[in-house]
């Protein structure tokens, strides 16, 4: 720990004076301290229950179609709804932190969030799940909004990146874990015990992260009202970088999600014709995100990350390319690499919005997630469409469109002017 004497990124005040006050009275946690461990662990495992509670149920696409009677795309509303409700939330949650406070936002969502995919194991129709579906993605909006914001706060600037790949990890480990949960168990119980299963298990994350979670040393309370929300839309979309970073979380989120959401449906399937278990256990491709989340933002701190995002994106295109091919081999070698880039470049795009948010960050944060989660939404439903012309070549075209576009945009912020006093950002 120690006190911040140079300019803050993390608000600029109405006066100098004031200025100068905030700058005394912040202290950042340092890597390498008890409480950077316990910070690190704490979202570690907030970061976990939360991907692992959106993402359980996309193992179960394929037996959702045969027990409910519907096709590849309304199947995937199990999931496109959750995140479409998880970015709605975004424009509430984080203003309503920037106002009451980071940690209570995040244990309320936390514990509504499990609580709720318990619930849903019980949800006796197809509209029920959605439901409930729809109230998990809005209570998780809570700690996906405000997670980011924290760290962005809390963490020395030197130590960001690498903060945030941790915390990117957490999220790795819970989407593979709640894949691998309910994939493999389907094929041995019922969906709804996979579901109650998922559930407890995030109760026990949450019970971790109320008691490694340090307070807020750092943050700044702020009226909630609707002027100073535009205004903060207004100043957001006014910089030169924070809009096209928002643009990136559209396109990764929704190329990750519809490759996930349909590669089950073609390895089921004739050539392949593997177990819904064996499937499941494909989700072991996150191991190589969670490394990656957290070298990659460890190299952007170093390097910039303006030299160090687009490299993601061309891993992910790569590895898009081998999936396209026939042998399985070649097929989870792409995918190990498409998740590599994934969160790599997640991790960058995450904690760049921190570094150019010179106010309201909580606010930068959820724009940024609400592209994220409307990409995954929206391009995840499409990418059904695609599924049932094309099969996967339409897929790999989907996606392809998708990542060109990032990649054109990566350009544009390789050239972004640096804030003030700092190249990194």
């Amino acid at each position: 720990m120690k006190t911040a004497v140079a300019a803050s990124l993390h608000e600029i005040p109405s006066s100098p004076l004031e200025n100068i006050a905030e700058q005394l009275a912040e202290t950042y946690i340092e890597k390498g301290t008890p409480l950077f461990l316990r910070t690190v662990l704490a979202l570690f495992a907030g970061g976990f229950a939360t991907f692992a509670l959106l993402y359980c149920v996309q193992p179960m696409m394929p037996i959702l179609s045969r027990e409910y009677s519907i096709n590849a795309a309304q199947s995937s509303l199990v999931l496109s709804i959750s995140t479409g409700m998880l970015a709605i939330g975004l424009l509430v949650t984080g203003p309503i932190s920037d106002s009451i406070g980071r940690k209570p936002v995040m244990v309320a969502a936390l514990f509504s969030a499990a609580l709720c995919t318990i619930a849903s194991a019980f949800m006796p129709s197809w509209e029920g799940v959605l439901v409930m579906r729809a109230l998990i993605g809005l209570s998780l909006s809570g700690l996906a909004a405000v997670g980011m914001t924290y760290l962005s706060e809390e963490i020395h600037p030197e130590h960001i990146g690498l903060a945030m790949g941790l915390y990117i990890g957490g999220n790795a480990i819970g989407g593979m874990s709640g894949r691998l949960i309910t994939g493999v168990l389907i094929d041995y119980v019922s969906w709804h015990t996979a579901m109650m299963v998922v559930g407890v298990l995030a109760l026990g994350a949450a019970t971790l992260f109320v008691k490694f979670l340090p307070p807020s040393r750092n943050f700044r309370s702020r009226k909630l009202n609707p002027r100073g929300l535009l205004d903060g839309f207004t100043m957001h979309f006014r910089d030169a970088g924070l809009p096209l970073l928002f643009i990136e979380g559209f396109l990764l989120m929704g190329a990750f999600v519809t490759l996930f959401n349909y590669i089950g449906y073609r390895l089921l399937a004739a050539p392949y014709l593997m177990s819904q278990a064996l499937v499941g256990m494909l989700s072991v491709v996150y191991l190589s995100g969670i490394y990656s989340s957290a070298k990659i933002g460890a190299l952007a701190d170093r390097h910039g990350r303006r030299k160090v995002f687009w490299m993601s994106l061309v891993l992910m295109f790569a590895g898009l390319l081998l999936t396209l091919f026939t042998p399985i081999a070649l097929i989870i070698v792409g995918m190990l690499m498409f998740c590599f880039g994934f969160f790599g470049a997640h991790s960058v795009a995450s904690s760049w919005i921190g570094r150019r948010a010179i106010k309201a960050k909580g606010q930068a944060s959820s724009l940024y997630l609400f592209c994220y989660y409307v990409g995954s939404s929206v391009a995840g439903t499409l990418g059904g469409v695609a599924w049932h012309y094309a099969g996967w070549n339409g897929i790999g075209a989907f996606i392809g469109a998708l990542l060109v576009i990032a990649l054109a945009v990566a350009a544009k912020l390789a050239k972004l002017q640096p804030l003030a006093g700092n190249v990194k950002t």
